[in-house]
């Protein structure tokens, strides 16, 4: 049960911690593009790092080449992003789950381009857990059926919201505001903030894709 997590190269202030997943066994750790320095600058020695390596200067790019066997530079004219690059390469390792960090600040165009490579790779991959994780959110698209939810004091907040067409038959349970077999339509607000009661909850839906985010109040 491996865990990837790949950091991209954002500002600093928006990445996830990484000391709970450097504690844990089977965690491996790749970095696009300044990703990588952010990750050798905690103290995270890379498994892999990808990119053209634009955003570094010859003394970063330097002192990244030397902390891992494993680098792919590509030119900067190519048709997938560094984000891209990394997550294709997080699937090598046949990964059971996937966090991506260093995407959801400064530039909004590289945001969005990270939530589309993550909602196309969630339908190519349903069975490997895909999300976008900054120091106060956490990101996932849902395929219809049931997904139980843990609680995590961290993450006290749940919303969820139609992506690309209305969801249907959905059951919410064990959180705060239930519901029975209702529809979460495009654009609105109504499924917002909610809060697990006990130690889980759940949701359930039989159409359309849901992206669900967990925030810290």
């Amino acid at each position: 049960m491996t865990l990837v997590v790949v950091c991209a190269g954002g500002p600093k202030e928006e990445l996830c911690s990484f000391a709970p997943f450097a504690k844990k066994e089977d965690v491996l750790f790749i970095g696009a593009d300044r990703g990588a320095l952010y990750l050798i600058e905690q103290g995270i020695t890379p498994q892999a790092i990808v990119g053209d390596f634009d955003s570094l200067t010859h003394e970063e790019y330097e002192l990244v080449m030397k902390h891992t066997n494993d680098r792919q530079r590509f030119q900067e004219e190519k048709n997938e992003t560094d984000t891209d690059l990394a997550l294709l390469k997080a699937y090598t390792y046949q990964p059971s789950e996937i966090i991506l960090t260093g995407v959801t600040g400064g530039r909004l165009d590289h945001y969005e381009a990270a939530i589309r490579s993550i909602y196309r790779l969630q339908r190519e991959h349903p069975h490997i857990v895909l999300k976008i994780m900054n120091h106060a959110n956490l990101l996932q698209f849902l395929m219809p059926g049931t997904h139980i939810i843990q609680a995590d004091e961290q993450y006290r907040y749940l919303s969820f919201f139609a992506h690309e067409e209305t969801i249907k038959n959905v059951t919410l349970r064990q959180v705060k505001y239930e519901t029975t077999d209702e529809e979460i339509t495009l654009g609105t607000s109504r499924f917002t903030s909610n809060e697990i009661i006990g130690d889980s909850g759940s949701i359930s839906f039989s159409q359309g894709i849901c992206l669900m985010i967990r925030s810290i109040d």
